[in-house]
């Protein structure tokens, strides 16, 4: 029999686990360099006086072994709000167990129980494995999309400071 899973949402005393997993995902798509973000920065966000994202943690044999973090989004076409997820990650020893699918049908009916229209998500367009099993859970990829960021200097100077 398949050890079960828990997922739950993610408290202050998560925030060390879900840097932990964070960079373990940095690693797995070659982004590591981009992982400096820090322990008291994730609590600020997601636990401080206006948190800007939610986590839910997937715990198996009593350790986090996945994550999904993600935040509120809103439809001007459809006046509703969303949830746009930012990142999911299970540990490679954990997948093909269904925690991925069970992390994306929490969130699909956290829209629906929250009136909102969308959930979205970004794939990198080298990763075929998480494509392929996107689309089979009914996701359309929009390539026509393209995404458009400001970071560092630029943010800077398009802020006029």
């Amino acid at each position: 029999m398949e050890e079960q899973f828990l997922i739950r949402p993610a408290g202050p005393a998560d925030c060390a686990e879900l840097l932990r997993l964070i960079r373990e995902l940095a690693i797995y798509e070659k982004l590591e360099h981009q992982a400096v973000g820090t322990e008291p920065a994730l609590r600020e966000a997601l636990f401080g006086t206006r948190p800007a994202a939610e986590a839910l943690i997937v715990e198996r044999g009593g350790r986090a072994v996945a994550f999904a973090l993600y935040f509120t989004t809103f439809s001007t076409f459809l006046c509703k709000p969303g949830i746009y997820l930012e990142d999911l990650f299970v540990e490679p020893a954990h997948r093909g167990s269904g925690i991925g699918k069970a992390l994306l049908r929490r969130l699909a009916a956290m829209v629906v129980e929250r009136g909102g229209g969308r959930f979205e998500w970004r794939v990198l367009d080298w990763n075929e494995p998480s494509i392929r099993f996107y689309e089979a859970l009914g996701a359309r990829i929009l390539r026509e999309w393209l995404l458009a960021r400001v970071t560092g200097a630029e943010l800077l100077r398009l802020a006029g400071r």
